[in-house]
C-alpha cells in the first residue's frame, strides 16, 4: 500500500519536478531553503501587491475618464439648452419690436 502511495505521489509531480527539488538541495543546502522560500513568498506577495494596485489605479482612471465624459455630456446638453432658450428670447423679442 505505501508502494502505490509513493508511485501515485511520483506521477502527481512528475520526475521532472523531482530532479528540480534535488538540484535546488544540492545549489542551496538545507539551511538555505528555508530562506529561499522566504524571498521567493515575499516576492510573490509584493507583485501581488503591485497588480492590485496596478487594477485600482486602472479602475479609478476609468471611472474618472466615464465622469469626465458624464460632465462633457452634461455641458453640452446645458449649453444646447442655453443656445435654444436665447434663440427663443430674440425670437419673442423680435415679434414684440
Amino acid at each position: 500500500m505505501m508502494m502505490n502511495t509513493t508511485l501515485l505521489f511520483l506521477n502527481a509531480i512528475g520526475p521532472e519536478m523531482i530532479l528540480v527539488f534535488f538540484a535546488i538541495l544540492l545549489l542551496f543546502g538545507g539551511k538555505k531553503i528555508p530562506e529561499l522560500m522566504r524571498g521567493i513568498g515575499k516576492g510573490i506577495r509584493e507583485f501581488n501587491t503591485a497588480k492590485g494596485s496596478l487594477e485600482k489605479e486602472l479602475k479609478d482612471g476609468m471611472k474618472e475618464e466615464e465622469q469626465r465624459e458624464k460632465d462633457a455630456r452634461e455641458l453640452r446638453e446645458l449649453r444646447e439648452r442655453e443656445a435654444r432658450r436665447e434663440r427663443e428670447e430674440s425670437f419673442i423679442t423680435r415679434d414684440n419690436d
